[in-house]
């Protein structure tokens, strides 16, 4: 049995399930999961019915799509309703997420399943938990940050309730109960813990915690089950999201406390009429096996705007949508069309992250687009690569603003070099302005898209001068997927995933090639910053205890004082010891561990390594010195 084939369950029916069971019951709820994951199933209409055994069925009733009761959930067995079956049902289905939806829909792009809302910006969780005071302020903050409050209070006395204040905790407990446990030990009574928690934290309007908590959740369920999806980062980051937003409630005010709390919805807000510019489409293909494509446009303003069109169905969708309609007002243009057109927008709605509506309201006429050398487009190309950086790493960073706008494209001109190898395999190498060497890597390795193709074409052509668009790949060294580019011939632009370059249209290598300049690793490639890394993310599937069990961190913590990193070695000497302690009593007899206090721990390492990554990923595309001369 699939889970997919489930319906979504509401978090409060699967935590008051479990709750429910008796201590032996709770015993054996993973294992019945399991058992029942491998019975069959099959729909009728709102329900769908699952073959306990030869003689027994077990009932999911979803109207509207949702398993919201726990009377909705029946069970033909005889120790029914206290049964067993009903909580591993509830806990074998997703995890349903009753926020209202917008008013006004998106056009049908689905987001990554493994997506999880962001907190608004990086903050201090606590201090630093180092051994050498003065080590707490590192002397170099372009490779070493100290984390600084992004946010300014205002002068709004308003604060936490109380409520809201045992909601957080609730959900900050949840959270370092995962960490306590690790992947393998958090079965299905910690994620019904969890579960639990966000159903409050929704009712206390904390939907930014909540929806960290049911991320956390829905990525321990891929975890258990082998989902080839599933990231141990991802669930870094849902779990640092959740714990540090959980913290924040209780310590925050004001405007500060408005972006902790978050919003239980992304709302489309009404943004006048639009002239936009296409810039070209991408397919769009996810580990969940969703398809299909997002077109790119400008406003004349600059502004950033997507159109897109995901749904189940693969890259096969994919390649199908490119030459579809556009769902937007009375616009008979292909995603592809739209990509080199341009279109005039009359009561457009925008969402936060840029998504045009497609609402009734929604007019759309065919207008002319306009070249990438052209204004407004030209504009783009006019910022420094390194303002570029900066400013997409605000929308890429793992902590950022959800509502803060934003997009992770990079608009560079650049040289070819060639290619190069890495230990990944190889990519091409280019130079942009300010002298900077940048790697663009294939965007999708499907075979039945253009991208590989494209890329090993432009790889065999050095010398030749491009205008193209990349999406940041966050790294200690100048790193890009390559998206789009202008044809080599300058006539027209190339959507790499779609348009397949031939070698006619390549340029003769006659011209000679500058040499790439040394720096091309970037000032970050080497730094030992993946060993405090390597301990945070070793804590998420095996848990404190075995975190504890890795003895002596000496060699580690002066191997990372010698590259200037203090703060790093603190923070590890700190997550391993406290991982490791464990108190007595009077009598001898263990103590319970201090999952806060080892949570506070990993959560400041945690948001320390990923702010110190944005560093030198930002470091690294500063100018060289012959670029600058």
């Amino acid at each position: 049995m699939n889970a997919d084939r489930l319906p979504p369950v509401a978090p409060e029916v699967t935590a008051t399930l479990v709750e429910n069971l008796s201590p032996r019951l709770r015993k054996r709820l993973d294992a019945a999961v399991t058992k029942l994951g491998a019975r069959t199933t099959r729909r009728d209409g709102d329900t769908v019915t699952i073959e306990v055994d030869d003689e027994t069925e077990l009932r999911l009733h979803a109207p509207g799509g949702v398993v919201a009761t726990t009377d909705a959930i029946t069970c033909g067995c005889l120790l029914a309703p206290a049964c067993v079956h009903r909580a591993a049902a509830a806990c074998a289905a997703p995890a349903a997420d009753l926020a209202p939806e917008p008013v006004d829909r998106p056009t049908a792009e689905v987001p990554d399943p493994a997506s999880v809302t962001d907190l608004a910006a990086a903050s201090a969780t606590a201090p630093a938990p180092v051994t050498d005071p003065a080590s707490a302020t590192d002397p170099a903050p372009a490779t070493d940050p100290a984390p600084t409050p992004a946010l300014d209070s205002v002068s709004s006395p308003e604060v936490a309730s109380p409520d809201q204040r045992a909601a957080a905790d609730a959900l900050w407990s949840a959270g370092a109960a995962v960490l306590e446990a690790g992947v393998d030990g958090a079965g299905a009574v910690t994620q019904s813990a969890l579960l639990r928690a966000a159903h409050t934290g929704r009712l206390r309007q904390l939907p930014r915690a909540s929806g960290a908590a049911l991320s956390v959740v829905t990525l321990l369920r891929a975890a258990r089950a082998g989902d080839p999806s599933y990231r141990t980062a991802d669930l870094v980051t849902a779990l640092a999201e959740l714990l540090c937003t959980a913290h924040r409630v209780g310590t925050s005010s004001g405007a500060e406390l408005a972006a902790v709390r978050g919003r239980a919805r992304r709302p489309y807000s009404p943004d006048g009429s639009l002239r936009l510019y296409g810039l070209f489409t991408e397919p769009v293909v996810t580990d969940s096996g969703h398809g299909g494509v997002r077109t790119w446009v400008a406003g004349s303003d600059g502004r950033l705007f997507t159109v897109g069109d995901v749904a189940p169905g693969g890259v096969g969708r994919a390649l199908g949508v490119a030459d579809r309609a556009v769902r937007l007002g009375d616009s008979a243009l292909t995603h592809r069309e739209l990509g080199r057109a341009g279109l005039a927008v009359a009561g457009a709605t925008v969402s936060p992250d840029g998504r045009l509506g497609a609402g009734k309201g929604v007019k759309a006429v065919t207008a002319r687009g306009a070249a990438w050398t052209e204004p407004p487009l030209a504009a783009l190309w006019e910022t420094p690569p390194f303002e570029q950086v900066t400013r997409a790493l605000r929308s890429t960073s793992r902590y950022a603003d959800p509502d803060g706008g934003g997009s992770d494209l990079l608009f560079l001109d650049v040289e070819l070099l060639g290619a190069v190898r890495e230990s990944g395999g190889s990519c091409l190498l280019a130079r942009c302005a300010g002298g900077v060497a940048v790697r663009l890597t294939v965007a999708d390795d499907d075979p039945a898209l253009a991208h590989r193709d494209n890329v090993t074409l432009l790889a065999a052509a050095p010398g030749t001068r491009l205008r193209i668009i990349g999406r940041l790949v966050p790294a200690p060294h100048p790193r890009l997927t390559l998206l789009a580019c202008s044809h080599p011939s300058g006539e027209g632009t190339i959507d790499l995933g779609f348009d397949r370059l031939r070698r006619a249209d390549l340029p003769d290598p006659t011209a000679p090639v500058r040499p790439a300049p040394p720096r091309a690793g970037g000032t970050g490639a080497h730094s030992p910053l993946y060993l405090l890394e390597r301990r945070v993310e070793q804590t998420v599937p095996a848990g404190r205890a075995a975190l504890g069990m890795l003895g002596d961190v000496t060699a580690e913590t002066r191997r990372i004082r010698r590259a200037g990193l203090p703060t790093a070695a603190g923070l590890l000497t700190a997550l391993c010891a406290s991982a490791a302690r464990r108190d007595r009593d009077l009598f001898g007899r263990l103590l319970p561990a201090d999952t806060d206090g080892f949570a506070t721990y990993w959560l400041a390492a945690a948001r320390y390594t990923a702010a110190v990554a944005e560093s030198l990923c930002s470091a690294a595309w500063k100018p060289t010195q012959e670029g600058v001369r």
